[in-house]
């Protein structure tokens, strides 16, 4: 291939069930209720490291799917992304058990104020050499709100505008706080940073009240790479302003190409090139040695999701109690009624096959949708390459355990088309997945700020 190989991260999740929900209850599953350990873990960096994914990509809830049924009972009964425990504290110690990996870590702007945010990735950017990327979500949950001290969730481009705050305080204190030669460390004149060359970031906005300056110097990346995923109309253009890697959640490689047209154009309205955004994907196989050994184990699979936690997952995640709609009924009977309207319409509306029932259609989950051998995934990930994606979340059918299975079998026929890198640049992780410096480009808001800042500090104060 003439460009880089395609981006691999293992998207995974620390709790019991990530989207396989209920395979805790296999036989073979016993390693879903391992999540809480760390040998596992470690286990899965150095698995993916050795079959050279780009990333370890945590992700994350800070609530329970409550709207199934008016309440949290359903997820909390069947280890629906529940218990879910802190990914960040993770990190540190794959990264001592690891060299070249990365690690993504999802974190809400609802969840820290972002001066103690920006300290802790600065820091694990530090201990890791550079290997930490932030995951920008703005939460979907009301009881992820109310944790929060929030009533409900507000509304949705709402929450995109608190994200724009969020994220220039984020900047501001990673670039702009810290001149890149503050740092002196003179043991003969016993300077160790240069006053004059840390300034504080005085932000005032409508949410946050920051002073700095920022207590971390600056870390390998300063600011960690960006990823985000968003497919509303803000949720685009706020990727296209912001992110260096952004998620779509296309289940064609037709599909696929619309989006990928859609954040290329948006991209470039902002002064981007199109290779500064990578369009990424999720792969979801069950692997076999034949296809019909595939779709044996796919089978399998589908008999042990569970029909309820599926309902809760969805609720929460198109934003509707789905207890009133009987999973028996045939999608093409909801379509022809009333009674099923806005995400939930849609949502049916994108199945392939009308014939199915609606509880067919729950358990055509993320984990699983697609079958064959390790060749006929190859095959899949052709084709979305060949749609423009340049990347792909691998969410494993179970949460622990899988990994050895996807690097062994399915990494080098991806590796010997081309598709997967057979080894690692040198760098950070921007290095590695951007092909360029450590730091974000000048003309990311990011890098703009210095200025803005340089200017503000600069002014005598009132």
């Amino acid at each position: 291939m003439t460009r880089r190989q395609l981006i691999f991260n293992a998207f995974t999740h620390v709790t019991p069930n990530h989207h396989s929900h209920g395979y805790w209850r296999h036989p073979e599953g016993h390693g879903q209720l391992d999540y809480k350990r760390l040998k596992p873990w470690l286990e899965l960096a150095r698995t993916v490291e050795r079959g050279c994914f780009d990333t370890v990509f945590l992700a994350d809830v800070v609530g329970v799917y409550d709207r199934f049924r008016g309440n949290g009972d359903t997820a909390i009964r069947t280890a629906m992304q529940f218990p879910s425990l802190d990914p960040a504290s993770l990190v540190s110690a794959l990264a001592a058990a690891t060299e070249h990996v990365g690690f993504a870590v999802t974190s809400s702007v609802i969840q820290d104020h972002p001066f103690d945010f920006a300290r802790r990735m600065s820091t694990l950017d530090h201990l890791s050499d550079g290997r930490v990327a932030w995951n920008i979500v703005t939460s979907y949950l009301d009881n992820a709100a109310r944790n929060f001290g929030q009533d409900k969730l507000e509304e949705h481009d709402e929450r995109y505008r608190w994200a724009e705050e969020y994220v220039e305080v984020a900047y501001k204190l990673w670039e702009a706080s810290w001149e890149d030669d503050a740092l002196v460390a003179d043991v003969d004149t016993g300077v160790f940073a240069e006053p004059s060359k840390v300034r504080k970031i005085l932000h005032r906005g409508a949410r946050y009240s920051v002073e700095g300056p920022h207590l971390a110097e600056p870390s390998p990346q300063r600011t960690p790479l960006l990823f985000q995923a968003g497919g509303s109309e803000a949720g685009r253009t706020f990727a296209a302003r912001h992110a260096e890697a952004t998620f779509i959640a296309a289940r064609t490689p037709e599909s696929a190409a619309k989006h990928v047209a859609d954040l290329r154009s948006r991209a470039r309205a902002f002064g981007r090139r199109d290779d500064e955004l990578k369009i990424i994907v999720s792969l979801a196989p069950v692997i076999g040695s034949t296809e019909q050994e595939a779709h044996a184990r796919r089978r399998e699979l589908k008999e042990w999701l569970s029909l309820e936690a599926l309902q809760a997952f969805y609720s929460g995640s198109l934003g509707v109690d789905l207890s009133d709609i009987d999973p028996g009924r045939p999608l093409s009977e909801l379509l022809l009624t009333n009674h099923v309207r806005g995400n939930v319409r849609a949502f049916i509306e994108a199945a392939p096959d009308r014939t199915v029932t609606f509880g067919d259609l729950l358990k055509e989950t993320v984990s699983g949708r697609f079958a064959g051998t390790p060749e006929q995934i190859a095959d899949e990930v052709e084709r979305y390459a060949r749609a423009g994606v340049d990347g792909f979340n691998v969410v494993p059918v179970t949460t622990l355990g899988w990994w050895s299975e996807f690097v062994d079998q399915v990494v080098p026929v991806l590796q010997k088309r081309g598709l997967m890198q057979t080894h690692y640049a040198p760098g950070t992780l921007r290095e590695k997945l951007h092909g360029r410096g450590p730091y974000l480009p000048d003309h990311h808001p990011a890098r703009v700020l210095r200025e803005v800042v340089r200017k503000d500090a600069a002014q005598p104060a009132l």
